[in-house]
């Protein structure tokens, strides 16, 4: 078997990579949000039940996401390794300033949901393959979902799909069912992106 190249060798992440990438990730993902909230549609994962939350109270979505995630973050500690925790950490506070923010600094006049729910599941999907290649989330069912990738072998994109998609029903109950449909699409649009891109050992080593 002969020795691999040094150029095949697996480069590790730098922190200005990793920052940048981290930055990238979570900016991509508030504006998701921003498009779903724009139009009254929810995603999955714990984003999904702070939407639910948010709609149900008045409470900003970025608070309640802040706090539904403090409980996982034992989890990723244990599971997933400190270095993984504080950036997940780190990501999650910086979407939640993301979110509580960048309403203030642009505004969209009009948008349709399918185009929201297309663009949104691609920049979810987006943002989430940035974070998970320099071992990061955004906390939540994410958490759960890359474990079970690294420990299993199960693809990311179809675990965060059952999970979304359970989500979504029980959200379902309290919007109309319209948006229900567009935030399905949001969240099969997002899992398909996921599931193509991020598989496995493709990146082992980064």
């Amino acid at each position: 078997m002969p020795e691999p190249l040094e150029s095949d060798l697996p480069i590790a992440h730098t922190p200005f990579e990793d920052a940048q990438a981290i930055f990238a990730g979570t900016l991509f993902v508030s504006l998701a949000l921003i498009l779903f909230n724009q139009v009254g549609m929810i995603t999955g994962g714990t984003a999904g039940v702070a939407f639910v939350l948010h709609y149900l109270t008045g409470i900003s979505f970025g608070k309640w996401f802040f706090v539904i995630n403090l409980p996982f973050y034992f989890f990723a500690w244990r599971m997933m390794g400190r270095e993984f925790t504080l950036k997940t950490f780190i990501a999650v506070s910086l979407l939640t300033a993301f979110t509580e923010w960048s309403p203030r600094l642009f505004a969209i006049d009009r948008l349709h949901p399918a185009y929201a729910a297309v663009l949104g599941g691609l920049l979810l999907g987006a943002g989430c393959l940035f974070l998970a290649r320099h071992r990061a989330s955004l906390g939540g069912a994410t958490v759960i979902t890359f474990w079970l990738q690294h420990a299993r072998g199960w693809r990311a994109g179809k675990v965060q799909l059952m999970i979304d998609i359970s989500v979504l029903a029980v959200a379902a109950t309290v919007l109309p069912l319209e948006r229900a449909a567009y935030s399905v699409l949001g969240a099969v649009v997002m899992g398909l992106f996921l599931a193509i891109n991020h598989k496995p050992g493709r990146y082992a080593g980064h």
